[in-house]
Formats: structure tokens, sequence, C-alpha cells
């Protein structure tokens, strides 16, 4: 159900990116290297934070980079933002956590700088079982985020 829903969003909003489906599990960034062949290095995360109010930040980074929600705070002029739980992550995207995608829902999106240099990035597709493939700057492109230092 959740890649179907984001299969029909890429299409929908021309989206150019592969969606791609497995048969194991992609939840973090080692399994879903070793599951798709790609290196760890060409993965991005997606992680979601809550602000004060609850609103819904998204920090794409590196896999092997962590978001600094004290720069993100900074950066939006807001107390420090949380770490989203599970339950909230699916509730505020509508897809569960370990298969968040990096567009396709409401959020403040910010990337980070470094992934903009990458050339093309993997990223969650919607679900456990799947990953996105796409260039940074398409990536931007459908979810209109601000490029920015994020990561610590």
């Amino acid at each position: 159900m959740y890649e179907e829903k984001m299969k029909n969003y890429i299409s929908v909003k021309k989206v150019q990116a592969e969606h791609l489906s497995f048969a194991t599990s992609c939840h973090s960034v080692e399994e879903a290297a070793e599951t798709s062949g790609a290196s760890p290095d060409d993965f991005v995360k997606s992680i979601c934070l809550l602000d004060s109010k609850g609103n819904l930040i998204v920090g794409v980074v590196r896999g092997k980079d962590r978001v600094s929600t004290s720069r993100v705070g900074k950066l939006l002029e807001i107390e420090r933002p949380s770490p989203a739980l599970p339950e909230e992550i699916l509730e505020k995207t509508g897809y569960p956590c370990g298969g968040t995608p990096p567009f396709g829902y409401e959020a403040l999106f910010l990337i980070d700088l470094a992934v903009m240099e990458m050339k093309v990035v993997y990223a969650g597709g919607g679900s456990e079982t799947s990953l996105l493939k796409v260039s940074p700057h398409e990536l931007q492109r459908a979810n209109g985020g601000k490029i920015v230092r994020i990561r610590k």
C-alpha cells in the first residue's frame, strides 16, 4: 500500500525517480546497501523532527551523517526540534519509519549541502523493502527543500 502510494506520487507529480522494490529489508543504510548492491556512500536518509508546535521538519542527510538538532533550531530560529517517534512519523508522513521517502507529504524539508554534491542518491521508497533512486537536484525539486548545512 505504501509503495503504491509513492509510485502514484512519482507518476502524478512527474518526479524523475526510479522506485525499487525488494524482498528483503532496506530499513537501515547497511541493509539497504546490501539489498540493493549499492555503496553505503550512495544513500541519504530522511530524519523526521518535530518542532514545539508539532510541525514536521525533515532533514535529508547522507547515510553516514547525523542531523544536528541544535543547528536546525538555530537555522529556523526555533527551539531545538525533537526526533519524531515511529507512530508520529507514520501519522505525519503517511509512511512507516524505516521507509520514509524524502518527498511526497507536507513538511519543511532541509537538505544538507553534502547531499547536493552527490550524483545520484538512494532514499527510502515508502516501505521497509523499497528504495528511490533519484538525483539530488530532482529530490530538491520534488520536496522544495532548503539547501543548508544541517549535519553534525
